[in-house]
């Protein structure tokens, strides 16, 4: 350590009380957090590029200061699917300071980390007053049974009004309008449910007309329009 000279001259004067890092809520517990091992967390954050052309979706559980577990969701841009790719491979198995001082291949994903990171270290964590936390795997849970990303897309112009593309519930197939040619409800089709269906050996057309549903006053419809094409 190197002194300036006006430091090297200076009288001694006794440092007082020490009461450490105020406790922040951890798994249950309040803790003082001094150095990184001493963190843990499961939370969700969300993280955006400089052109704001896509976004980032991640989700972390922090066990004792590491990674064990890491969910990379992305939309809007294409290479961001192969960012998150490598992301995942990348934050496992590295501590909460490693994982923000690293090159998560896209700035979105950097982004969230940093939003993950101070949510984190100051105690506003998801589950920060869930005794032991969250076990690992929980981040599946947010996917549902399909295991794929709650999206939604719509696409709307003045001209010619609302077009419903995806939802939560999956891939729209068909739009319901009453006869004044309002939305009253839609079709979808499940993509997850429809993949295992042809897993399990169905017909590519029979596992569609399985996985499909519909929401609303669908039945009552006074004429369908497809949204992609009409």
């Amino acid at each position: 350590m190197i002194y300036t000279t006006e430091v090297q001259h200076m009288c001694p004067v006794a440092k007082g009380a020490y009461h450490g890092p105020a406790p922040i809520p951890e798994e249950g517990k309040w803790v003082q957090a001094k150095q990184i091992s001493d963190i843990s967390g499961f939370t969700h954050g969300v993280g955006w590029c400089a052109p704001q052309q896509g976004a980032c979706k991640l989700t972390l559980n922090v066990k004792d200061g590491i990674i064990e577990e890491a969910l990379v969701e992305t939309l809007g841009c294409s290479g961001m699917t192969h960012s998150a790719a490598m992301a995942s491979e990348i934050l496992i198995g590295k501590t909460l300071l490693e994982a923000l001082n690293t090159d998560l291949v896209c700035d979105a994903i950097n982004t969230a980390m940093r939003e993950l990171f101070l949510q984190i270290v100051y105690g506003r964590t998801q589950s920060a007053f869930s005794e032991n936390g969250l076990a690992v795997g929980a981040s599946l849970e947010d996917l549902g049974k399909g295991l794929r990303s709650q999206v939604g897309t719509m696409f709307a112009t003045k001209e010619k009004g609302p077009r419903y593309l995806e939802m939560a519930e999956g891939y729209c197939t068909r739009v319901a309008l009453n006869k004044d040619d309002e939305i009253i409800g839609y079709e979808f089709v499940n993509l997850g449910k429809m993949m295992d269906f042809i897993k399990k050996g169905d017909d590519a057309n029979v596992a569609l007309e399985k996985a499909k549903g519909h929401y609303g006053q669908f039945d009552n419809a006074a004429k369908y329009i497809d949204p992609r094409h009409e």
